[in-house]
Protein backbone atom coordinates (compact mmCIF):
# COMPACT_ATOMS: atom_id res chain seq x y z
CA UNK A 1 0.00 0.00 0.00
CA UNK A 2 1.44 3.36 -1.03
CA UNK A 3 2.11 5.92 1.76
CA UNK A 4 0.49 8.60 -0.43
CA UNK A 5 -1.86 7.44 -3.18
CA UNK A 6 -1.36 9.72 -6.24
CA UNK A 7 -5.08 9.37 -6.98
CA UNK A 8 -5.80 11.34 -3.82
CA UNK A 9 -3.78 14.23 -5.20
CA UNK A 10 -5.60 14.07 -8.53
CA UNK A 11 -9.09 13.53 -7.17
CA UNK A 12 -9.21 15.87 -4.16
CA UNK A 13 -7.65 19.32 -4.60
CA UNK A 14 -7.73 19.83 -0.81
CA UNK A 15 -5.09 17.09 -0.46
CA UNK A 16 -2.57 19.05 -2.53
CA UNK A 17 -3.00 22.13 -0.33
CA UNK A 18 -2.77 19.99 2.79
CA UNK A 19 0.42 18.30 1.61
CA UNK A 20 2.05 21.69 0.97
CA UNK A 21 1.06 22.92 4.45
CA UNK A 22 2.33 19.66 5.98
CA UNK A 23 5.72 20.04 4.30
CA UNK A 24 6.11 23.67 5.43
CA UNK A 25 5.05 22.84 9.00
CA UNK A 26 7.28 19.76 9.01
CA UNK A 27 10.30 21.79 7.94
CA UNK A 28 9.60 24.39 10.63
CA UNK A 29 9.10 21.68 13.26
CA UNK A 30 12.38 20.02 12.24
CA UNK A 31 14.22 23.27 12.76
CA UNK A 32 12.63 23.71 16.19
CA UNK A 33 13.58 20.15 17.20
CA UNK A 34 17.24 20.77 16.32
CA UNK A 35 17.22 24.15 18.06
CA UNK A 36 15.63 22.71 21.20
CA UNK A 37 18.18 19.89 21.37
CA UNK A 38 21.04 22.37 21.06
CA UNK A 39 19.56 24.66 23.72
CA UNK A 40 18.92 21.81 26.20
CA UNK A 41 22.49 20.52 25.79
CA UNK A 42 23.79 24.03 26.43
CA UNK A 43 21.56 24.43 29.49
CA UNK A 44 22.94 21.24 31.07
CA UNK A 45 26.50 22.04 30.07
CA UNK A 46 26.15 25.59 31.47
CA UNK A 47 25.09 24.49 34.96
CA UNK A 48 27.42 26.28 37.30
CA UNK A 49 27.87 29.28 35.03
CA UNK A 50 26.24 32.63 35.69
CA UNK A 51 22.49 32.70 36.47
CA UNK A 52 21.86 35.30 33.77
CA UNK A 53 23.17 33.08 31.00
CA UNK A 54 21.43 30.00 32.41
CA UNK A 55 18.12 31.86 32.79
CA UNK A 56 18.29 33.09 29.21
CA UNK A 57 18.90 29.58 27.89
CA UNK A 58 16.02 28.14 29.94
CA UNK A 59 13.69 30.87 28.65
CA UNK A 60 14.76 30.06 25.09
CA UNK A 61 14.04 26.34 25.67
CA UNK A 62 10.58 27.21 27.03
CA UNK A 63 9.88 29.49 24.04
CA UNK A 64 10.87 26.75 21.59
CA UNK A 65 8.67 24.22 23.42
CA UNK A 66 5.68 26.58 23.24
CA UNK A 67 6.40 27.23 19.55
CA UNK A 68 6.51 23.46 18.86
CA UNK A 69 3.19 22.93 20.66
CA UNK A 70 1.54 25.83 18.81
CA UNK A 71 2.86 24.65 15.44
CA UNK A 72 1.69 21.08 16.08
CA UNK A 73 -1.78 22.31 17.10
CA UNK A 74 -2.11 24.62 14.08
CA UNK A 75 -0.89 21.91 11.73
CA UNK A 76 -3.41 19.38 13.05
CA UNK A 77 -6.28 21.90 12.92
CA UNK A 78 -5.41 22.75 9.29
CA UNK A 79 -5.15 19.03 8.52
CA UNK A 80 -8.64 18.34 9.91
CA UNK A 81 -10.08 21.16 7.78
CA UNK A 82 -8.32 19.73 4.72
CA UNK A 83 -9.64 16.27 5.60
CA UNK A 84 -13.20 17.60 5.76
CA UNK A 85 -12.85 19.23 2.33
CA UNK A 86 -11.23 16.15 0.81
CA UNK A 87 -13.94 13.86 2.21
CA UNK A 88 -16.62 16.19 0.86
CA UNK A 89 -15.02 16.17 -2.59
CA UNK A 90 -14.69 12.38 -2.61
CA UNK A 91 -18.28 11.90 -1.41
CA UNK A 92 -19.59 14.27 -4.10
CA UNK A 93 -17.72 12.41 -6.83
CA UNK A 94 -18.85 9.06 -5.45
CA UNK A 95 -22.53 10.09 -5.36
CA UNK A 96 -22.36 11.61 -8.86
CA UNK A 97 -20.79 8.42 -10.20
CA UNK A 98 -23.17 5.91 -8.65
CA UNK A 99 -26.33 7.91 -9.45
CA UNK A 100 -25.53 7.73 -13.16
CA UNK A 101 -24.55 4.08 -13.10
CA UNK A 102 -25.97 0.65 -12.57
CA UNK A 103 -27.29 -0.17 -9.09
CA UNK A 104 -24.79 -1.40 -6.53
CA UNK A 105 -24.90 -2.73 -3.01
CA UNK A 106 -26.55 0.22 -1.25
CA UNK A 107 -25.37 -0.84 2.20
CA UNK A 108 -21.73 -1.09 1.09
CA UNK A 109 -21.93 2.34 -0.55
CA UNK A 110 -23.49 3.92 2.55
CA UNK A 111 -20.77 2.39 4.75
CA UNK A 112 -18.12 3.57 2.31
CA UNK A 113 -19.41 7.15 2.06
CA UNK A 114 -19.92 7.57 5.83
CA UNK A 115 -17.88 5.47 8.24
CA UNK A 116 -15.24 4.62 5.61
CA UNK A 117 -14.34 8.14 4.49
CA UNK A 118 -14.63 9.48 8.04
CA UNK A 119 -11.60 7.32 8.86
CA UNK A 120 -9.53 9.56 6.58
CA UNK A 121 -9.28 12.06 9.47
CA UNK A 122 -6.47 10.02 11.03
CA UNK A 123 -4.76 9.71 7.66
CA UNK A 124 -4.75 13.45 6.95
CA UNK A 125 -4.36 14.87 10.45
CA UNK A 126 -1.81 12.45 11.87
CA UNK A 127 -0.32 10.02 9.36
CA UNK A 128 0.60 12.40 6.50
CA UNK A 129 2.21 15.08 8.75
CA UNK A 130 4.13 12.34 10.55
CA UNK A 131 5.20 10.92 7.18
CA UNK A 132 6.66 14.32 6.25
CA UNK A 133 8.51 14.46 9.58
CA UNK A 134 9.78 10.90 9.03
CA UNK A 135 11.44 12.09 5.82
CA UNK A 136 12.78 15.42 7.09
CA UNK A 137 13.78 14.84 10.73
CA UNK A 138 16.05 11.74 10.40
CA UNK A 139 17.94 13.32 7.49
CA UNK A 140 18.34 16.62 9.34
CA UNK A 141 19.44 14.85 12.54
CA UNK A 142 21.98 12.75 10.63
CA UNK A 143 23.47 15.83 8.98
CA UNK A 144 23.69 17.77 12.27
CA UNK A 145 25.03 14.80 14.28
CA UNK A 146 27.60 14.09 11.57
CA UNK A 147 28.86 17.65 11.97
CA UNK A 148 29.14 17.18 15.74
CA UNK A 149 30.25 13.52 16.00
CA UNK A 150 30.74 11.37 12.91
CA UNK A 151 30.95 8.07 14.85
CA UNK A 152 27.47 8.54 16.34
CA UNK A 153 26.19 9.52 12.89
CA UNK A 154 27.43 6.18 11.48
CA UNK A 155 25.69 4.22 14.27
CA UNK A 156 22.44 6.07 13.63
CA UNK A 157 22.75 5.66 9.83
CA UNK A 158 23.27 1.88 10.19
CA UNK A 159 20.42 1.24 12.64
CA UNK A 160 17.89 3.70 11.22
CA UNK A 161 16.86 1.59 8.14
CA UNK A 162 15.89 -1.33 10.39
CA UNK A 163 12.73 0.49 11.52
CA UNK A 164 11.21 1.09 8.04
CA UNK A 165 12.21 -2.46 7.08
CA UNK A 166 10.21 -3.96 9.95
CA UNK A 167 7.41 -1.43 9.31
CA UNK A 168 7.12 -2.70 5.73
CA UNK A 169 7.01 -6.33 6.86
CA UNK A 170 4.34 -5.65 9.48
CA UNK A 171 2.42 -3.35 7.09
CA UNK A 172 2.08 -6.08 4.46
CA UNK A 173 0.58 -8.39 7.06
CA UNK A 174 -1.70 -5.68 8.42
CA UNK A 175 -2.94 -4.71 4.96
CA UNK A 176 -4.46 -8.15 4.40
CA UNK A 177 -6.13 -8.06 7.82
CA UNK A 178 -7.50 -4.56 7.24
CA UNK A 179 -8.91 -5.58 3.84
CA UNK A 180 -10.69 -8.49 5.52
CA UNK A 181 -11.97 -6.20 8.29
CA UNK A 182 -13.30 -3.68 5.76
CA UNK A 183 -14.98 -6.40 3.66
CA UNK A 184 -16.78 -7.65 6.77
CA UNK A 185 -17.80 -4.09 7.68
CA UNK A 186 -19.27 -3.58 4.19
CA UNK A 187 -21.09 -6.90 4.47
CA UNK A 188 -22.44 -5.95 7.88
CA UNK A 189 -23.56 -2.49 6.70
CA UNK A 190 -25.21 -3.83 3.55
CA UNK A 191 -27.03 -6.64 5.32
CA UNK A 192 -28.16 -4.40 8.18
CA UNK A 193 -29.59 -1.86 5.71
CA UNK A 194 -31.46 -4.61 3.85
CA UNK A 195 -32.85 -5.95 7.14
CA UNK A 196 -34.04 -2.51 8.29
CA UNK A 197 -35.73 -1.86 4.94
CA UNK A 198 -37.43 -5.24 5.03
CA UNK A 199 -38.48 -5.27 8.70
CA UNK A 200 -42.24 -5.16 8.00
CA UNK A 201 -41.97 -8.13 5.63
CA UNK A 202 -39.69 -10.03 7.99
CA UNK A 203 -42.08 -9.43 10.89
CA UNK A 204 -45.03 -10.51 8.74
CA UNK A 205 -43.38 -13.86 7.90
CA UNK A 206 -41.86 -14.27 11.38
CA UNK A 207 -38.28 -14.17 10.08
CA UNK A 208 -37.04 -11.22 12.16
CA UNK A 209 -35.27 -13.41 14.76
CA UNK A 210 -33.46 -15.39 12.05
CA UNK A 211 -32.15 -12.21 10.45
CA UNK A 212 -31.19 -10.82 13.85
CA UNK A 213 -29.10 -13.94 14.44
CA UNK A 214 -27.41 -13.46 11.06
CA UNK A 215 -26.59 -9.81 11.84
CA UNK A 216 -25.22 -10.94 15.21
CA UNK A 217 -22.98 -13.54 13.49
CA UNK A 218 -21.59 -11.04 10.96
CA UNK A 219 -21.03 -8.53 13.79
CA UNK A 220 -19.04 -11.15 15.71
CA UNK A 221 -16.91 -11.87 12.61
CA UNK A 222 -16.21 -8.14 12.23
CA UNK A 223 -15.31 -7.89 15.94
CA UNK A 224 -12.85 -10.78 15.63
CA UNK A 225 -11.25 -9.25 12.52
CA UNK A 226 -10.98 -5.85 14.23
CA UNK A 227 -9.38 -7.35 17.34
CA UNK A 228 -6.94 -9.30 15.17
CA UNK A 229 -5.92 -6.10 13.39
CA UNK A 230 -5.49 -4.28 16.71
CA UNK A 231 -3.39 -7.15 18.04
CA UNK A 232 -1.01 -6.85 15.08
CA UNK A 233 -0.90 -3.07 15.55
CA UNK A 234 0.05 -3.39 19.23
CA UNK A 235 2.68 -6.03 18.50
CA UNK A 236 4.19 -3.96 15.70
CA UNK A 237 4.35 -0.92 18.00
CA UNK A 238 6.20 -3.08 20.54
CA UNK A 239 8.68 -4.27 17.89
CA UNK A 240 9.36 -0.71 16.70
CA UNK A 241 9.82 0.53 20.27
CA UNK A 242 12.31 -2.24 21.03
CA UNK A 243 14.30 -1.53 17.86
CA UNK A 244 14.38 2.21 18.52
CA UNK A 245 15.36 1.70 22.17
CA UNK A 246 18.20 -0.66 21.26
CA UNK A 247 19.46 1.74 18.59
CA UNK A 248 19.46 4.68 21.00
CA UNK A 249 21.16 2.49 23.61
CA UNK A 250 23.97 1.72 21.13
CA UNK A 251 24.50 5.43 20.56
CA UNK A 252 24.39 6.10 24.31
CA UNK A 253 26.95 3.34 25.06
CA UNK A 254 29.51 4.46 22.50
CA UNK A 255 29.04 8.14 23.46
CA UNK A 256 29.35 7.26 27.15
CA UNK A 257 32.62 5.38 26.70
CA UNK A 258 34.20 8.15 24.64
CA UNK A 259 33.00 10.75 27.15
CA UNK A 260 34.52 8.66 29.95
CA UNK A 261 37.91 8.54 28.22
CA UNK A 262 37.85 12.23 27.38
CA UNK A 263 37.42 11.76 23.63
CA UNK A 264 34.21 13.83 23.62
CA UNK A 265 33.19 17.00 25.42
CA UNK A 266 30.05 17.12 27.59
CA UNK A 267 28.07 19.60 25.47
CA UNK A 268 28.59 17.57 22.27
CA UNK A 269 27.76 14.29 24.03
CA UNK A 270 24.54 15.74 25.43
CA UNK A 271 23.63 17.20 22.04
CA UNK A 272 24.06 13.82 20.34
CA UNK A 273 22.19 11.93 23.08
CA UNK A 274 19.25 14.36 22.93
CA UNK A 275 19.08 14.24 19.12
CA UNK A 276 19.46 10.44 18.74
CA UNK A 277 15.92 9.56 19.95
CA UNK A 278 14.52 12.33 17.70
CA UNK A 279 15.92 10.51 14.65
CA UNK A 280 13.92 7.36 15.46
CA UNK A 281 10.80 8.96 16.93
CA UNK A 282 9.13 10.07 13.63
CA UNK A 283 9.58 6.59 12.14
CA UNK A 284 8.06 4.97 15.24
CA UNK A 285 5.17 7.43 15.10
CA UNK A 286 4.61 6.71 11.40
CA UNK A 287 4.27 3.03 12.25
CA UNK A 288 1.71 3.75 14.97
CA UNK A 289 -0.24 6.26 12.83
CA UNK A 290 -0.19 3.90 9.87
CA UNK A 291 -2.30 1.35 11.68
CA UNK A 292 -4.74 4.04 12.82
CA UNK A 293 -5.16 5.32 9.26
CA UNK A 294 -5.35 1.96 7.47
CA UNK A 295 -9.16 1.90 7.49
CA UNK A 296 -9.34 5.32 5.84
CA UNK A 297 -6.77 4.31 3.20
CA UNK A 298 -8.73 1.12 2.46
CA UNK A 299 -11.94 3.15 2.13
CA UNK A 300 -10.25 5.63 -0.24
CA UNK A 301 -9.06 2.75 -2.41
CA UNK A 302 -12.62 1.41 -2.52
CA UNK A 303 -13.86 4.85 -3.61
CA UNK A 304 -11.28 4.95 -6.39
CA UNK A 305 -12.31 1.44 -7.45
CA UNK A 306 -15.92 2.63 -7.76
CA UNK A 307 -14.90 5.84 -9.59
CA UNK A 308 -12.66 3.89 -11.98
CA UNK A 309 -15.20 1.14 -12.61
CA UNK A 310 -16.88 0.78 -15.97
CA UNK A 311 -19.79 -1.30 -14.65
CA UNK A 312 -22.03 1.73 -14.40
CA UNK A 313 -24.51 2.75 -17.04
CA UNK A 314 -22.85 3.87 -20.27
CA UNK A 315 -22.97 7.62 -20.22
CA UNK A 316 -23.36 8.18 -23.96
CA UNK A 317 -23.50 11.59 -25.54
CA UNK A 318 -26.64 11.45 -27.66
CA UNK A 319 -29.69 13.52 -26.77
CA UNK A 320 -32.73 11.60 -25.63
CA UNK A 321 -34.71 10.26 -28.64
CA UNK A 322 -38.49 9.92 -28.75
CA UNK A 323 -40.52 7.11 -30.26
CA UNK A 324 -41.35 3.47 -29.63
CA UNK A 325 -39.36 1.84 -26.84
CA UNK A 326 -38.33 -1.65 -27.97
CA UNK A 327 -36.80 -4.42 -25.83
CA UNK A 328 -34.86 -6.87 -27.99
CA UNK A 329 -34.06 -10.21 -26.34
CA UNK A 330 -33.26 -8.45 -23.03
CA UNK A 331 -31.92 -10.51 -20.13
CA UNK A 332 -31.08 -9.21 -16.65
CA UNK A 333 -29.19 -11.47 -14.28
CA UNK A 334 -28.18 -10.76 -10.71
CA UNK A 335 -25.73 -12.74 -8.61
CA UNK A 336 -28.44 -14.95 -7.12
CA UNK A 337 -31.19 -14.99 -9.75
CA UNK A 338 -32.38 -14.14 -13.24
CA UNK A 339 -34.88 -11.26 -13.14
CA UNK A 340 -35.72 -11.13 -16.86
CA UNK A 341 -34.82 -13.53 -19.63
CA UNK A 342 -35.10 -13.05 -23.40
CA UNK A 343 -37.65 -10.22 -23.14
CA UNK A 344 -39.04 -8.95 -26.46
CA UNK A 345 -41.42 -6.06 -25.93
CA UNK A 346 -42.57 -2.93 -27.74
CA UNK A 347 -43.95 0.07 -25.83
CA UNK A 348 -45.78 2.11 -28.48
CA UNK A 349 -45.14 5.85 -28.40
CA UNK A 350 -48.11 7.87 -27.15
CA UNK A 351 -49.92 4.80 -25.78
CA UNK A 352 -50.35 3.24 -22.35
CA UNK A 353 -49.01 -0.23 -21.55
CA UNK A 354 -50.12 -2.05 -18.41
CA UNK A 355 -47.66 -4.63 -17.05
CA UNK A 356 -48.93 -7.31 -14.67
CA UNK A 357 -47.51 -10.50 -13.27
CA UNK A 358 -46.80 -12.29 -9.98
CA UNK A 359 -44.07 -11.20 -7.58
CA UNK A 360 -40.65 -12.04 -8.99
CA UNK A 361 -41.76 -11.81 -12.60
CA UNK A 362 -39.48 -8.84 -13.26
CA UNK A 363 -41.86 -5.88 -13.16
CA UNK A 364 -39.59 -3.77 -10.97
CA UNK A 365 -36.61 -4.74 -13.13
CA UNK A 366 -38.51 -3.56 -16.20
CA UNK A 367 -39.01 -0.14 -14.58
CA UNK A 368 -35.37 -0.10 -13.51
CA UNK A 369 -34.31 -0.67 -17.13
CA UNK A 370 -36.51 2.18 -18.32
CA UNK A 371 -35.12 4.49 -15.61
CA UNK A 372 -31.54 3.46 -16.49
CA UNK A 373 -30.93 2.27 -12.92
CA UNK A 374 -30.33 -1.21 -14.36
CA UNK A 375 -28.53 -2.19 -17.57
CA UNK A 376 -29.29 -5.36 -19.59
CA UNK A 377 -26.96 -8.28 -19.05
CA UNK A 378 -27.79 -9.34 -22.62
CA UNK A 379 -29.84 -7.82 -25.41
CA UNK A 380 -30.54 -4.15 -26.06
CA UNK A 381 -33.20 -1.49 -25.63
CA UNK A 382 -33.83 0.96 -28.46
CA UNK A 383 -35.88 4.13 -28.72
CA UNK A 384 -36.74 5.16 -32.27
CA UNK A 385 -34.00 2.69 -33.39
CA UNK A 386 -31.38 4.43 -31.17
CA UNK A 387 -29.65 2.15 -28.65
CA UNK A 388 -30.50 3.47 -25.18
CA UNK A 389 -26.92 2.67 -24.03
CA UNK A 390 -25.70 5.46 -26.34
CA UNK A 391 -27.94 8.07 -24.72
CA UNK A 392 -26.83 10.23 -21.79
CA UNK A 393 -28.68 8.84 -18.72
CA UNK A 394 -29.34 12.31 -17.31
CA UNK A 395 -30.83 13.50 -20.61
CA UNK A 396 -32.96 10.35 -20.82
CA UNK A 397 -34.31 10.73 -17.27
CA UNK A 398 -35.38 14.29 -18.05
CA UNK A 399 -37.83 12.73 -20.50
CA UNK A 400 -39.44 10.63 -17.76
CA UNK A 401 -42.01 11.33 -15.05
CA UNK A 402 -41.76 8.64 -12.36
CA UNK A 403 -44.59 7.95 -9.91
CA UNK A 404 -43.48 5.32 -7.36
CA UNK A 405 -45.75 3.18 -5.23
CA UNK A 406 -44.72 4.95 -2.02
CA UNK A 407 -43.74 8.52 -2.99
CA UNK A 408 -41.58 10.41 -0.52
CA UNK A 409 -42.83 13.77 0.73
CA UNK A 410 -40.49 16.14 2.52
CA UNK A 411 -41.02 18.31 5.59
CA UNK A 412 -41.81 21.30 3.39
CA UNK A 413 -44.85 23.08 1.97
CA UNK A 414 -47.28 21.35 -0.35
CA UNK A 415 -46.26 23.69 -3.18
CA UNK A 416 -42.56 22.87 -2.78
CA UNK A 417 -43.29 19.16 -2.61
CA UNK A 418 -45.14 19.41 -5.92
CA UNK A 419 -42.32 21.57 -7.38
CA UNK A 420 -40.01 18.59 -7.04
CA UNK A 421 -41.19 17.74 -10.55
CA UNK A 422 -40.13 21.17 -11.88
CA UNK A 423 -38.23 23.31 -9.31
CA UNK A 424 -38.64 26.55 -11.30
CA UNK A 425 -42.43 26.27 -11.71
CA UNK A 426 -44.61 29.21 -10.72
CA UNK A 427 -47.43 28.97 -8.17
CA UNK A 428 -50.03 29.13 -10.99
CA UNK A 429 -48.40 26.12 -12.65
CA UNK A 430 -48.41 24.30 -9.30
CA UNK A 431 -52.13 25.06 -8.87
CA UNK A 432 -52.91 23.71 -12.35
CA UNK A 433 -50.93 20.51 -11.73
CA UNK A 434 -52.66 20.00 -8.38
CA UNK A 435 -56.07 20.45 -10.00
CA UNK A 436 -55.28 17.89 -12.71
CA UNK A 437 -54.14 15.47 -9.96
CA UNK A 438 -57.51 15.77 -8.11
CA UNK A 439 -55.97 17.72 -5.20
CA UNK A 440 -58.41 20.65 -5.13
CA UNK A 441 -60.40 19.39 -2.12
CA UNK A 442 -57.21 18.42 -0.30
CA UNK A 443 -55.73 21.90 -0.76
CA UNK A 444 -58.96 23.55 0.38
CA UNK A 445 -58.94 21.47 3.59
CA UNK A 446 -55.36 22.41 4.52
CA UNK A 447 -55.05 25.36 6.96
CA UNK A 448 -52.62 27.34 4.79
CA UNK A 449 -53.40 25.85 1.40
CA UNK A 450 -50.30 25.35 -0.75
CA UNK A 451 -48.12 26.93 1.97
CA UNK A 452 -49.06 24.24 4.52
CA UNK A 453 -46.10 22.28 5.84
CA UNK A 454 -46.74 18.57 5.31
CA UNK A 455 -44.28 17.14 7.84
CA UNK A 456 -41.65 14.47 7.19
CA UNK A 457 -42.99 11.84 4.72
CA UNK A 458 -46.22 13.87 4.43
CA UNK A 459 -47.67 12.91 7.80
CA UNK A 460 -50.59 15.35 7.33
CA UNK A 461 -51.85 13.46 4.29
CA UNK A 462 -53.36 10.03 3.72
CA UNK A 463 -51.82 7.45 1.37
CA UNK A 464 -54.20 8.39 -1.45
CA UNK A 465 -53.49 12.09 -1.01
CA UNK A 466 -49.73 11.47 -1.06
CA UNK A 467 -50.17 9.50 -4.26
CA UNK A 468 -52.00 12.44 -5.83
CA UNK A 469 -49.17 14.79 -4.80
CA UNK A 470 -46.82 12.48 -6.71
CA UNK A 471 -49.15 12.65 -9.72
CA UNK A 472 -49.15 16.46 -9.45
CA UNK A 473 -45.35 16.33 -9.67
CA UNK A 474 -45.67 14.28 -12.86
CA UNK A 475 -48.18 16.74 -14.34
CA UNK A 476 -45.84 19.60 -13.53
CA UNK A 477 -42.87 17.78 -15.09
CA UNK A 478 -44.83 17.35 -18.34
CA UNK A 479 -42.52 14.58 -19.61
CA UNK A 480 -43.31 12.50 -22.72
CA UNK A 481 -42.78 9.21 -20.85
CA UNK A 482 -44.66 8.32 -17.65
CA UNK A 483 -43.86 5.35 -15.40
CA UNK A 484 -46.25 4.38 -12.60
CA UNK A 485 -45.66 1.64 -10.03
CA UNK A 486 -48.85 0.28 -8.38
CA UNK A 487 -50.67 3.65 -8.43
CA UNK A 488 -53.74 2.35 -6.55
CA UNK A 489 -52.19 -0.25 -4.27
CA UNK A 490 -53.57 -0.19 -0.70
CA UNK A 491 -55.93 2.72 -1.43
CA UNK A 492 -59.55 2.88 -0.34
CA UNK A 493 -62.16 2.98 -3.16
CA UNK A 494 -62.67 6.76 -3.07
CA UNK A 495 -58.95 7.55 -3.27
CA UNK A 496 -58.39 4.83 -5.88
CA UNK A 497 -61.15 6.35 -8.06
CA UNK A 498 -59.61 9.82 -7.77
CA UNK A 499 -56.17 8.45 -8.66
CA UNK A 500 -57.54 6.61 -11.71
CA UNK A 501 -59.16 9.80 -13.01
CA UNK A 502 -55.88 11.70 -12.53
CA UNK A 503 -53.82 8.94 -14.16
CA UNK A 504 -56.18 8.90 -17.16
CA UNK A 505 -55.44 12.60 -17.71
CA UNK A 506 -51.71 12.14 -17.11
CA UNK A 507 -51.13 9.33 -19.61
CA UNK A 508 -53.19 10.86 -22.40
CA UNK A 509 -50.94 11.30 -25.45
CA UNK A 510 -47.87 10.05 -23.56
CA UNK A 511 -45.87 6.83 -23.63
CA UNK A 512 -46.97 5.34 -20.32
CA UNK A 513 -46.13 2.15 -18.43
CA UNK A 514 -48.30 1.15 -15.47
CA UNK A 515 -47.03 -1.72 -13.31
CA UNK A 516 -49.87 -3.12 -11.23
CA UNK A 517 -51.60 -6.11 -9.69
CA UNK A 518 -54.99 -4.41 -10.07
CA UNK A 519 -56.94 -6.05 -12.94
CA UNK A 520 -59.09 -2.93 -13.34
CA UNK A 521 -56.23 -1.24 -15.24
CA UNK A 522 -55.91 -3.93 -17.91
CA UNK A 523 -59.24 -3.25 -19.58
CA UNK A 524 -58.35 0.25 -20.76
CA UNK A 525 -54.87 -0.24 -22.21
CA UNK A 526 -52.40 -2.44 -24.02
CA UNK A 527 -51.67 -5.24 -21.55
CA UNK A 528 -48.43 -7.15 -21.01
CA UNK A 529 -48.22 -9.99 -18.52
CA UNK A 530 -44.84 -11.16 -17.25
CA UNK A 531 -44.22 -14.61 -15.81
CA UNK A 532 -41.26 -15.53 -13.62
CA UNK A 533 -38.01 -16.13 -15.52
CA UNK A 534 -36.95 -18.74 -12.95
CA UNK A 535 -40.01 -20.93 -13.50
CA UNK A 536 -39.84 -22.49 -16.98
CA UNK A 537 -42.65 -24.93 -16.20
CA UNK A 538 -45.17 -22.20 -15.37
CA UNK A 539 -48.40 -22.69 -17.29
CA UNK A 540 -48.76 -18.93 -17.56
CA UNK A 541 -45.40 -18.51 -19.26
CA UNK A 542 -45.48 -17.73 -22.98
CA UNK A 543 -42.41 -17.67 -25.25
CA UNK A 544 -39.95 -15.03 -24.03
CA UNK A 545 -42.04 -15.12 -20.80
CA UNK A 546 -44.57 -12.61 -22.15
CA UNK A 547 -48.28 -12.72 -22.74
CA UNK A 548 -49.94 -9.90 -24.68
CA UNK A 549 -53.56 -8.87 -24.55
CA UNK A 550 -55.55 -6.00 -26.00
Amino acid sequence: MKPLDPRLLRTASAVRTHLLVAVVCGAALTGLILLQAWLVSRVVASVGSGPDRLGLLIAAVAAVAVARAGLAYGSEAAALRSAAKAKSQLRTQLVEHVTTGAPRDAGALVTLATRGLDALDDYFARYLPQLVLAVLVPVAVLVVVAGADWISAIVIAVTLPLIPLFMALVGMHTQARTAKQWALLEKLGGHFLDVVEGLPTLALFRRAKVEAALVRRVTEQHREATMGTLKVAFLSAFVLEVLATLAVALVAVEVGFRLLYGQLDLATALFVLILAPEAYLPLREVGARFHASMEGIAAAEKVFAVLDSTTGAPRGDRPAPRGDVVFRDVTVRYADRTALEGLDLRLPAGRTTVVTGPSGAGKSTLLGLLLRFTEPTEGRITVDDVDLAEVDPAAWRREIAWVPQDPHLFADSLADNIRLGAPEASLDQVRRAASLAELDEVVAALPEGFATLLGERGTRLSSGQRQRVALARAFLRDAPIVLLDEPTAHLDPDNATAVRRAVARLVEGRTAVIVTHDPAWTTAAHHVQLSPADNPDSTKRAPKHLEHAR
